[in-house]
């Protein structure tokens, strides 16, 4: 993961309240979002999924002995996450097509998302795309920080909880 993307997982992380126990990073790569994530969250189950078998045996391999199965890494998809309903608190992806309604399934209500993006001049994350705000919107979300940095546009969002009116006390 080039590092201006993992500056703008930090920054996105911030902005991420309490203390997530099961995190997945989508699009995982060779595994340096996930071991940030792990290393910022060391109480945490921490999941990565990735499409190519070469960087999840790579992953694999950068997390060495592991006794206690805090990090692991497996080939999926991030259209079909092989993963079950309502199991993470945090979802984050790093660029690549961000498939909505499979993250709102894997993801518990009041569970977070960052979304993390390397903005085009003509399309910037802030303010929000229309598409990725309705998107968010229809699925259940509410949009908590979006923000750029070095390079990169990052963007939080909460799934509500059944009867939440999307407002959180400050």
């Amino acid at each position: 993961m080039p590092s201006d993307a993992l500056v703008a997982l930090a920054a996105a992380v911030l902005q991420v309240p309490g203390t997530p126990e099961r995190i997945l990073e989508v699009g995982c790569g060779e595994g340096d979002g996930a071991l940030f994530l792990a290393r910022e969250y060391p109480a945490a189950r921490v999941r990565g999924v990735d499409r190519s078998a070469e960087a999840v045996r790579a992953a694999v391999a950068r997390v060495g002995l592991d006794p206690e199965g805090r990090i692991a890494f497996k080939r999926g998809r991030p259209r079909s996450l092989p993963y079950p309903d309502d199991f993470f608190d945090l979802v984050a992806q790093t660029h690549g097509i961000l498939h909505l309604s499979e993250v709102a399934r894997v993801l518990r209500a009041g569970g977070h998302l960052i979304y993390v993006e390397r903005p085009r001049p003509h399309r910037l994350l802030k303010p929000q795309p229309r598409r990725l705000r309705r998107g968010l919107e229809r699925l259940g979300f509410e949009t908590s920080r979006i923000g750029v940095i070095e390079g990169e546009a990052f963007c939080v969002a909460r799934l509500r909880v059944a009867g939440d009116t999307g407002h959180q006390p400050e």
